[in-house]
């Protein structure tokens, strides 16, 4: 199944610091992969599923474009920057794995950026509880994808705290 995106270009440009200049194939994976790995997680596979068909097919209902907007967006646009960052000054050419560096700017350290991360990721997490509680009291009459989830399928988790990796 093809899976449309939630966001798009312009919404990370001007909704974070990503400016204008930077090329759309440097982080156009980190949506993708942020959705699957975390709007999934929240919104379980059917409900993921449902928005996903709806947006590729042009029919979003009202209901669904308000969750987007409000809700899904605000939180795919921080988990985007969240998985994005540790990556964003590197690229892979013929010549190996690169870092970018510029003449005019400083490059900007390991706890720089440890802590952009962590911004964005409260950030997230913010949204991700707004989400969470907004579908406490909405799932069930406007929403009967959340709860359809069978097998394989992810369930919805209702944490929207990242407490870090357990090993």
């Amino acid at each position: 199944m093809a899976t449309a995106l939630f966001i798009n270009r312009t919404d990370l440009v001007k909704n974070t610091i990503i400016n204008g200049n930077v090329d759309t194939d440097s982080f156009l994976q980190f949506v993708n992969l942020s959705q699957i790995q975390h709007l999934q997680i929240y919104m379980g596979t059917a409900l993921y599923d449902q928005v996903s068909e709806a947006i590729l097919a042009g029919t979003i209902s009202t209901d669904l474009d308000d969750l987007l907007k409000n809700y899904l967006q605000p939180m795919l646009i921080h988990f985007t920057m969240v998985d994005y960052l540790p990556f964003s000054s590197f690229t892979i050419s013929q010549g190996g794995l690169q870092k970018h560096t510029s003449e005019n700017a400083q490059q900007a350290t390991r706890e720089e950026v440890d802590s952009l991360i962590q911004k964005h990721r409260n950030f997230a997490e913010f949204y991700t509880r707004r989400f969470i509680d907004f579908m406490s009291f909405n799932a069930s009459a406007k929403f009967p994808k959340y709860f359809e989830n069978r097998n394989d399928d992810m369930y919805p988790s209702r944490s929207a705290a990242f407490v870090g990796w357990v090993l």
